[in-house]
């Protein structure tokens, strides 16, 4: 155990009132490395542009995995986020892409890794859910899969950009995720990252591992990580923050012990959500900053990053 008790950024949706599994809510996130000071704007419009497309399926009667997959293809289409099209370089300045999506009624989940050449992941991830035959692939097989599941394909080289082959030698824990409850109750998760900078080929983070940086069960509740990939794995920090919500039945107490847990065991930083089976939301983080918004029928929050300066 540390001497010291880790720095841990705690908030909820605790003075909305709380909903029941029949009400919608919804929470997004967009990583805990973001720095609040590099374009603020477009982070704060990245994450109401999300919310706004997750709800919208939400307040239609779509499913909440409808609504994850909504919310995280914004962010990954996003260039300002470390996913999809604004994902970080590997060593050799290529795009890899690790994704994950679970649906909480039937532990159903699909997810893909070191994949390049697909502009929105968590897409690929929910047709691999659908399929249901396999939950996990990887580089060319994850291609293959596209193909055959008719998810579009792009070239690789549109997916590096211009600010992200400046910041090839910096360090990122970046990801972007989100967490839904439908109204029939159904909690789903997923996460997609372009992973660490500079990272070998091939390295594979928590984000496409179920139970790690993604899970989600309709009894229980929903958790999407970000931060420090190897640590978060260490500690199976999704599946960790659930089984402490289910002892304590608090969400707020359960982020700040799994995150603790993160810091301790784990040797790392980072951040999460959760929606828990009643409609509670809650964050938190050990970095300075974690982009970060929810929705529920009565109210909508957007961190500020201003605050965070």
């Amino acid at each position: 155990m540390a001497d010291q008790v880790p720095s841990v950024t705690i908030s909820s949706s605790d003075r909305m009132p709380i909903a029941t599994s029949r009400v919608p809510a919804l929470i997004v996130h967009g990583g805990a490395g973001a720095d609040p000071t590099d374009a603020p704007d477009e982070l704060r419009r990245g994450i109401r542009d999300a919310l706004a497309a997750g709800w919208a399926r939400l307040r239609d009667g779509g499913t909440s995995l409808d609504a994850v997959e909504a919310a995280v293809r914004v962010l990954e289409d996003q260039p300002r986020f470390n996913a999809g099209r604004g994902s970080v370089l590997t060593s050799v300045g290529t795009v890899e892409t690790d994704a994950s999506i679970m649906e909480g009624d039937r532990l159903t989940n699909g997810a893909v890794a070191a994949v390049s050449g697909v502009a929105n992941p968590i897409s690929l991830a929910r047709r691999i859910l659908e399929d249901g035959r396999h939950s996990l692939f990887v580089g060319p097989g994850a291609i293959e899969r596209a193909r055959a599941l008719g998810v579009p394909l792009c070239d690789p080289a549109m997916l590096v950009t211009e600010r992200r082959s400046r910041q090839l030698d910096a360090l990122s824990l970046g990801t972007v995720g989100a967490v839904a409850i439908d109204r029939a109750g159904t909690i789903a998760a997923g996460t997609s990252t372009g992973g660490t900078a500079g990272k070998l080929p091939g390295r594979v983070g928590d984000s496409a591992l179920i139970g790690c940086g993604t899970y989600a069960d309709s009894t229980a509740a929903g958790v999407s990580c970000t931060g420090d990939g190897e640590a978060i794995i260490r500690v199976a920090l999704a599946r960790r923050t659930l089984e402490i919500l289910k002892s304590a039945g608090d969400p707020d107490h359960a982020v700040e012990v799994a995150l603790a847990t993160l810091v301790e065991d784990g040797r790392g930083d980072g951040g999460l959500i959760v929606v828990d089976w009643k409609g509670r939301v809650a964050w938190g983080h050990t970095t300075p900053f974690m982009p970060v918004g929810f929705r529920s029928a009565s109210r909508e929050f957007v961190a500020d990053p201003d605050a965070a300066t």
